[in-house]
């Protein structure tokens, strides 16, 4: 495998980062996640997009264009034979002192990763998983705004313990109001009539390119695609719930917290969504080789 570091593909055994660098030290960094399907880099100009956003927010300065980052991508992708995989792409702070001063750091790393990646065990998507809610909640906006997707995952990792813990692979996050935010890893989504719902951004969701992707595809079907506040009552009530990611995909929810939802089977709306999102997958993206 190559990895790229900087302008250069490592091979993996050699591609190394200093024991210095403040992503390492402090988490003081963003990433992306980003899927190929059949050739081609799905959304990529959603995720550079997103991860100049996050970087941004932190006044962390990418050391590259959005068109030298995407094709930095393409072709550590194309170098990887990568036609079908996933993409970790990550910018850090780089190397500074033992101190939190961010201004001692020279010049930020970028570090491409392409590989392959099984979010969820395979059966799961066929008969959906159970969810629980925990107590660890979603950072707040005035602390660790959760649209900034930073190297600090922290907080997701602390739920995802407590999920583990709990006998399950996913789970709710509340915001500090007691309202749903969104899962340790992805968008939550449900489905009520023909309405289908997901949190607004504004409760602690993160931007989700997936997410918007699914609202999309669900207007395009003739569902109204709304963003309520939504509480654990609502997911209990729910007709379908599926969850949302880069490296999940959609995968269905039938039983959150020891209730059953709906059927207690995936429903025909996420059915629907799925197809609808492969069938976009197959032809859709930036391509990684040249066209014949």
């Amino acid at each position: 495998m190559k990895i790229y570091i900087d302008g250069k593909l490592c091979d993996e055994k050699n591609a190394k980062i200093s024991v210095f660098d403040h992503g390492l030290l402090y988490g003081d960094g963003v990433f992306e996640g980003i899927r190929a399907y059949n050739g081609r880099v799905f959304k990529l100009k959603e995720h550079i997009d997103r991860l100049y956003c996050s970087a941004k927010a932190i006044l962390l300065t990418i050391p590259m264009s959005h068109e030298q980052m995407s094709k930095a991508v393409v072709d550590t992708c194309r170098k990887n034979n990568l036609r079908d995989g996933y993409v970790r792409l990550v910018v850090t702070r780089g190397v500074g002192t033992l101190g939190l001063n961010p201004n001692k750091c020279e010049k930020p790393s970028v570090i491409i990763i392409a590989d392959k990646i099984q979010v969820y065990p395979p059966a799961m998507y066929q008969r959906g998983m159970d969810i629980v809610t925990v107590a660890t909640t979603r950072n707040l906006h005035s602390a660790v705004n959760p649209a900034i997707k930073s190297l600090n995952y922290l907080n997701n990792i602390l739920a995802k313990i407590e999920a583990n813990n709990a006998g399950v692979e996913e789970a709710v996050m509340l915001n500090s109001e007691g309202f749903v935010a969104e899962c340790t890893a992805d968008n939550i989504f449900i489905v009520k009539g023909n309405q289908l719902m997901t949190p607004p951004l504004s409760a602690g969701a993160l931007y989700g390119i997936t997410r918007g992707v699914v609202m999309e595809l669900a207007r395009e079907n003739g569902l109204l695609a709304t963003e309520p506040t939504l509480t654990r009552y609502d997911l209990f009530n729910a007709d379908e719930c599926f969850l949302t990611g880069t490296g999940a995909e959609l995968i269905p929810v039938v039983k959150i917290d020891g209730r059953v939802i709906g059927a207690g089977k995936p429903g025909p709306i996420t059915k629907d969504l799925v197809n609808r999102y492969h069938a976009l997958t197959k032809v859709s993206g930036e391509p990684i080789f040249p066209v014949k």
